[in-house]
């Protein structure tokens, strides 16, 4: 029951969020009628400072005791370097600025410094929240039982709902209408439509029956189907999906890694220049004019507090992991897993895409793509070459059958069936002569022949040794792959490469009509590999991506700058090694995946350079002695509020 508990324990968390939120929001609101309850006191007494200080102290600490606590926890353990330090020290040194000689009471601004960081943590738990819960709505698919027919006495079958961890490979599961896909599966009795959205990004339900099959995590909509599973629950679509996305956020990108750095670094760097600049000016000009020490401390202790309330980087540290984290949230909702922040700064700049060709810019499977008649019409032609391969199972055959589905019921007679290898099949139909095979089959039965332009395998067709035609089949370019080569080049991708092992001239044709810019055909899986260390060294100084399905591309991409696996029919080796993973077999999600990386790491450097702008700025007024307290919270409490409103922004992607 291992993942019941699990999804009992991200409910529980979404209650203890949701309650701190609602906490949060309570003390910020007795904060502030505290505060002006102390306001009003100042102004209509006329209290000496230490019983100010008492007054303020009681909104002080609603606000601030839990910033104080972080900040002590912080020194016992000897990790000083974070803003709750910063602000500790500044707001305490507000507080009792106003002993000094000559200097004004700024208790109101150290409350309102505390009041603000508590309304950034607000903004900040927010967001967080967000971003959660649009990775978190993946949670949601992951199904809680599998009802499993289990055979009693007599023949009796008896269904019996359990844990989906205990249901075996083999094992016959029922899903009505209404339920999850517990396991994957292939269906044997029934069709349905199946919403695959949480797993695709798709909204448009997909059409599934017998043979077909189902994936864990989509949900039945329609009809009662009975299903044979073909993994564990733990080796399942939905488990990998989840183990994926919850281990995404261990691999931080590089902006965060020289964040997390730059912060153990700035921090005590911004106290000891706060103490210098508290100290050095009042002694270098009680040094140079006699004037006591005291009388021009207060001034520039304030500025050193200042200083520390307007270098706090909050901004920094919360908003750019939050930027990224969104970033993979946001993906996730589109069908797009990215294992790790890191890779979001890769996909970024990725200017070179290396592409698998079957399975992942075709479809993988042959169909039929051209039927040329010559003594016949086309259905007549195609009617012929069906019924003739009908107990074949090779793939031509298939193809053959899918092109020409009608059952054998106008009386059409197969008999005599006859596979010659190498060539083809000759069959009787109605008492005629039908041979289905190559050009050496019509060589042998005196057929007449003719080529055809087309590219792709030639299935000619005799009717008692007189040439009928030819059929063409083809692996079929999907429907969107033109389109994707198109948006790749247009959002700046310079160069487009195309793989694949099939043959010089289907590999031309894929190419020319896509307009990949360089392919290269007949390659072993070991042929990959040294064309992408090719690729890869002609652009060293940039990125490269490689996309694929199968199990032959897990090396390629594993060896890629960021390796994209097609997710919905690609191999679990490929999902395993891949970086990225698009949950459907659509290509287009590709340069979706670009953009939203692009889009994330545009927002993450608008914070880096919105917090640093201002700061700059302040602090530059602080030093002439121009800022105020209140531009010093502006530019740390209201800067992080701007920062993480523009990182939430990664939660919305329209493509």
């Amino acid at each position: 029951m291992a993942h019941t508990h699990e999804h009992h324990h991200e409910h529980e968390h979404e209650h203890e969020h949701e309650h701190s939120l609602r906490s949060q929001i309570i003390l910020i609101v007795v904060t502030i009628v505290l505060l002006a309850v102390a306001m009003v006191v100042e102004k209509n007494t006329s209290l000496t400072t230490w019983q100010l200080l008492l007054v303020y102290l009681v909104p002080y600490l609603v606000a601030g005791h839990e910033t104080l606590h972080e900040a002590v926890e912080g020194i016992v353990h000897g990790d000083w370097s974070n803003e709750h330090f910063l602000m500790s020290v500044a707001t305490i040194g507000a507080l009792a600025i106003g002993f000094l000689p000559n200097a004004e009471p700024q208790m109101a601004e150290a409350v309102f410094v505390m009041l603000f960081f508590q309304v950034g943590e607000l903004f900040e738990g927010y967001a967080e929240g967000k971003s959660r819960q649009s990775i978190a709505h993946l949670m949601d698919i992951r199904p809680d039982v599998a009802v499993v027919e289990m055979r009693a006495g007599m023949g009796e079958v008896r269904e019996k709902a359990v844990n989906p961890e205990y249901v075996g490979v083999g094992e016959i599961i029922v899903v009505r209408p209404g339920e999850k896909v517990p396991l994957d599966g292939i269906i044997i009795e029934g069709s349905t439509t199946l919403n695959t959205v949480a797993l695709t990004g798709e909204s448009v339900p997909r059409e599934a029956t017998e043979g077909d099959e189902a994936l864990s995590g989509c949900i039945n909509l329609s009809g009662v189907i009975r299903m044979r599973t073909t993994k564990t629950f733990s080796q399942s679509t939905v488990s990998r999906i989840i183990s994926m996305v919850e281990d995404a956020g261990e691999h931080k990108s590089k902006s965060e890694t020289f964040i997390t750095r730059f912060a153990r670094i700035y921090t005590p760097v911004v106290v000891i220049l706060a103490l210098l600049i508290a100290v050095l000016p009042p002694l270098f000009i009680s040094l140079a004019s006699g004037i006591a020490f005291l009388t021009s401390f207060s001034t520039w202790a304030y500025r050193g507090l200042m200083f520390l309330v307007v270098s706090c980087p909050c901004a920094l540290v919360i908003s750019v992991p939050l930027t990224f984290f969104g970033g993979i949230g946001g993906a996730s909702r589109k069908g797009i897993l990215i294992k790790g922040a890191n890779y979001i700064d890769v996909l970024a700049q990725t200017d070179t895409v290396v592409l698998d060709k079957t399975g992942t810019l075709t479809e993988g499977v042959f169909a039929v793509t051209a039927v040329h008649p010559d003594s016949c019409n086309e259905h007549s032609l195609l009617h012929l070459a069906a019924h003739v391969e009908h107990y074949s199972t090779h793939p031509i055959a298939a193809a053959l059958r899918a092109a020409f589905p009608e059952e054998n019921t106008d009386g059409c007679s197969v008999t005599d069936v006859e596979e010659i290898a190498g060539q083809g099949i000759r069959a009787k139909v109605n008492n005629e002569v039908v041979c289905v095979g190559n050009t050496k089959l019509m060589d042998a039965v005196g057929a007449h022949w003719r080529d055809c332009n087309h590219v792709g395998t030639i299935i000619h067709v005799a009717i008692d040794g007189d040439y009928a035609g030819h059929i063409v089949i083809n692996d079929r370019i999907k429907d969107d792959s033109i389109e994707t080569i198109e948006e790749l080049h247009r959002l700046g991708v310079n160069r487009t490469v195309m793989l694949t092992g099939d043959r010089h001239e289907v590999a031309q044709n894929v190419a020319g009509q896509l307009g990949i810019d360089e392919w290269h055909a007949e390659l072993l899986p070991a042929d990959k590999v040294e064309q992408m260390k090719q690729v890869m060294t002609r652009t060293r100084s940039s990125k490269t991506a490689f996309v694929g399905d199968g199990i032959n591309d897990a090396p390629v991409l594993a060896l890629a700058d960021v390796g994209i696996a097609m997710g919905a029919l690609g191999s679990d080796a490929a999902i395993e090694a891949a970086d990225v993973v698009l949950m459907d077999d659509k290509p287009s999600k590709l340069p979706l995946a670009i953009s939203l990386a692009r889009r994330t790491l545009r927002i993450a450097r608008q914070n880096v350079w919105l917090a640093i702008g201002i700061k700059v700025a302040v602090l530059l007024l602080a030093a002439a002695g121009l800022a105020t307290m209140w531009m010093a919270v502006f530019a740390d409490v209201g800067v992080t509020v701007l920062a993480v409103l523009n990182a939430m922004r990664t939660l919305r992607f329209s493509s």
